[in-house]
C-alpha cells in the first residue's frame, strides 16, 4: 500500500479539503493514534520531534518511539476507553535516542468506534533553547568585539618591538648579544601568531556543495590514526540529509577541534564511569524542520551530535568553554572551541554543549538552505 493511500486512510477529510497542508506547516507536533495506540499519522513537526518518519512509524506502537512511557501509555489507553480529553503540562518524554523532552500535550478523541486519539505536543525545551541561543549569540558577538580590540592593542606595540629588535640586531657586533635580539623577535612572532589564532579564520569561506557525512568520516579517519585504533567510534547517520553549501576544509577543522577534545577526554577518563567501557565517541546526525537558530527560522537544519564518555566538563567551566584561552586541560590552548564557534557562526549555525560525568554532548546546528 502506498504512503499516500495510507495517509488518506488516516486523515481522509484532511487530504480532501486541504487540511493536511495546514497540519504539515504547523510547528506544533500532531499525531493520530488508533484505539490500540498504533501510530496512524505524524505531521512533519512530530517527525522531527520524535526523530522518525511517517513511512517508518505508520502502524507501529506509540510506545516504540518512547522509553519509560508506561504511565503515559496507561493514560492514553484510558482516554481511548472513556473518550475523555485531557491535557498534561511539563511532561517528560524519553526518546529511544536518549534525548529527554519536556513537553505540554493535549489528547482529544476524534472518533468513537473505534476511538482514535489526536495528540498535540508543544515542546517546552524549544522556548528555553531559543532564549539560551540568543544569549550565546550575544556572548559570541561581545567576545569577537573584545578579541578584535585586544588584538589591535597587542599587535601594534608588538610590531614596534619587533622592528626595534631587528634594527638593534643589525647594530650589534657580538653573536652573543644578537642571540638576545633573536629571542625578542621570535617571541614577538609567537605572540602575533597567538593573537591571529584568537581571531580565528580570517579568509572568506569557499562555499561548495558539501556532504556532512563526508566531513565526519574524514574527522573519524584522522582520529583513528591519531589514537592508533584505541578509540571506539559509534555512528548513527540520517542518510536523507541533503548536501548544503559550505566550506569543507574549514568545517573539517571545526569538527576536528570538537572531536579531538572529545577523544582526549575519553582517554583521560579511561572509558567514563565503567572501567570496562572503552573510550568512545559517537557521531549522530538528524534533520530538523522549521527550526529557529537565534532570530532566524530555517526550513531545514542539520543537527550533529558529537558525544564522548569522558569525565565531563566541570559546571563552572561549561558556560565559558567557547571563550578564547579557556581550557580544562593544562596543555590546552583554549582556542580550538573558540575557532570552531567562529567557523560554525560563519555558516549561520550554532554550537551548544551539555555535559555530565560520563557523557559530554556537543550539538552543532547547520542550516541546509542558503542563508543570506
Amino acid at each position: 500500500m502506498s504512503n499516500q493511500r495510507k495517509l488518506r486512510m488516516a486523515l481522509p477529510s484532511a487530504h480532501e479539503i486541504g487540511y493536511k497542508s495546514i497540519l504539515d506547516s504547523l510547528t506544533t507536533a500532531v499525531l493520530v493514534l488508533e484505539d490500540n495506540l498504533n501510530i496512524r499519522y505524524l505531521n512533519p513537526a512530530a517527525e522531527s520531534l520524535f526523530e522518525t518518519s511517517m513511512t517508518r512509524s505508520h502502524g507501529q506502537p506509540f510506545g516504540d518511539i518512547l522509553v519509560d512511557s508506561e504511565d503515559a501509555l496507561k493514560t492514553l489507553f484510558a482516554a481511548a476507553d472513556n473518550g475523555q480529553s485531557y491535557t498534561r503540562r511539563e511532561a517528560e518524554f524519553l526518546l529511544t535516542s536518549g534525548l529527554r523532552l519536556t513537553v505540554d500535550y493535549s489528547v482529544t478523541p476524534i472518533s468513537l468506534d473505534p476511538t482514535e486519539l489526536l495528540i498535540e505536543i508543544q515542546p517546552r525545551d524549544r522556548l528555553l533553547r531559543i532564549s539560551r541561543e540568543e544569549d550565546i549569540i550575544s556572548q559570541q558577538e561581545t567576545t569577537r568585539i573584545l578579541v578584535r580590540g585586544m588584538a589591535h592593542e597587542i599587535k601594534n606595540p608588538l610590531g614596534g618591538i619587533r622592528g626595534a629588535a631587528q634594527l638593534l640586531d643589525r647594530e650589534l657586533g657580538s653573536a652573543d648579544q644578537r642571540e638576545y635580539t633573536r629571542v625578542i623577535i621570535d617571541e614577538a612572532d609567537r605572540l602575533r601568531g597567538l593573537v591571529d589564532r584568537m581571531l580565528g579564520p580570517n579568509k572568506a569561506l569557499k562555499l561548495a556543495p558539501t556532504n556532512i557525512h563526508e566531513i565526519l568520516e574524514r574527522v573519524g579517519t584522522l582520529l583513528e590514526a591519531e589514537s592508533k585504533g584505541r578509540l571506539r567510534f559509534s555512528r548513527d547517520y540520517d542518510p536523507s540529509i541533503p548536501e548544503f553549501r559550505g566550506d569543507k576544509e574549514q568545517l573539517i577543522q571545526a569538527f576536528l577541534n570538537i572531536a579531538r577534545n572529545a577523544m582526549e577526554a575519553a582517554f583521560e577518563n579511561q572509558g567514563g564511569h565503567s572501567r570496562e567501557e572503552p573510550p568512545t565517541i559517537a557521531f549522530r546526525t538528524r534533520t530538523l524542520r522549521q527550526f529557529t537558530i537565534g532570530h532566524r527560522r530555517h526550513r531545514l537544519v542539520c543537527r550533529i551530535n558529537v558525544i564522548d564518555n569522558g569525565p565531563g566538563i566541570p559546571p563552572e567551566l561549561l558556560q565559558n568553554i567557547f571563550y578564547p584561552m579557556i581550557s580544562g586541560r593544562a596543555s590546552g590552548t583554549g582556542l580550538g572551541l573558540s575557532i570552531t564557534q567562529s567557523i560554525i557562526g560563519q555558516h549561520h549555525g550554532l554550537v551548544e554543549c551539555e555535559s555530565e560525568p560520563g557523557r559530554t554532548d556537543f550539538t552543532i546546528f547547520l542550516p541546509l538552505e542558503d542563508t543570506p
